[in-house]
């Protein structure tokens, strides 16, 4: 066994390398840093590239020709999405930032992608979502409020096709969720969620450590 400082053994990897590893394995292009630079600016926190990528192989692997995606930000998440999706596929993306949005066309405009595959919904997901059509989706992202999971859980199935993939971001929530904590209601209905999510029947789940978590469930009914 190789030695190192410490009684550790140098060809262990550690936790935070890993992760830093995984993060940096696809790069991002210019359009991406834009993009993720005005969402920072704004005071928005976009999924990292690890994350991005795993959306990006789920929504290839689904052959995902109809998206929805709960909190458009500047359009990071929207672009590995649109990355992944067949060419005539079509990103319906709801926020309530205005602003957001109009960042996130920008980013979408700069990467090649038309008014065809664009649907930017301003207003609240839990009055747009009831709007959207039953099991007419292939894939579901929900990056809102993270209080309102449940809900958005609940019309994600609802909209999904079977075989469709729900995908939450922040499921970690920079992994408090293992820490349970009274005062941290958000870290709290995460926990709840997971395990709603583990315990339904018309989902098969798992858990990603990507980014800050993504939990991730295919519709099998």
């Amino acid at each position: 066994m190789t030695g190192s400082a410490g009684g550790v053994p140098s060809d262990v990897v550690t936790d935070g390398a890993v992760r830093d590893y995984t993060e940096s394995y696809l790069g991002e292009d210019e359009v991406l840093a834009s993009a993720r630079e005005r969402a920072e600016a704004a005071g928005a926190a976009p999924i990292g590239p690890g994350a991005g990528a795993a959306l990006r192989f789920l929504a290839a692997t689904v052959g995902a020709r109809a998206v929805v995606e709960i909190g458009t930000g500047a359009g990071v998440s929207g672009l590995w999405l649109l990355r992944g999706m067949a060419p005539d596929g079509v990103l319906t993306s709801i926020d309530i930032d205005p602003e957001q949005q109009r960042g996130a066309r920008s980013a979408f405009t700069e990467a090649g992608y038309g008014p065809s595959q664009l649907r930017l919904i301003n207003g609240l997901a839990l009055e747009v979502l009831p709007r959207l059509t039953d099991a007419g989706y292939d894939l579901v992202f929900l990056d809102g409020v993270r209080t309102e999971f449940p809900r958005y859980l609940e019309e994600a199935v609802r909209l999904l096709r079977p075989g469709g993939v729900v995908v939450l971001n922040d499921a970690l929530r920079r992994e408090r969720v293992t820490e349970p904590d009274p005062d941290e209601t958000g870290a709290s209905a995460l926990r709840e969620l997971a395990h709603q999510v583990r315990d339904d029947e018309r989902l098969v789940s798992m858990l990603l450590p990507l980014g800050q978590g993504l939990l991730v469930a295919t519709k099998v009914r």
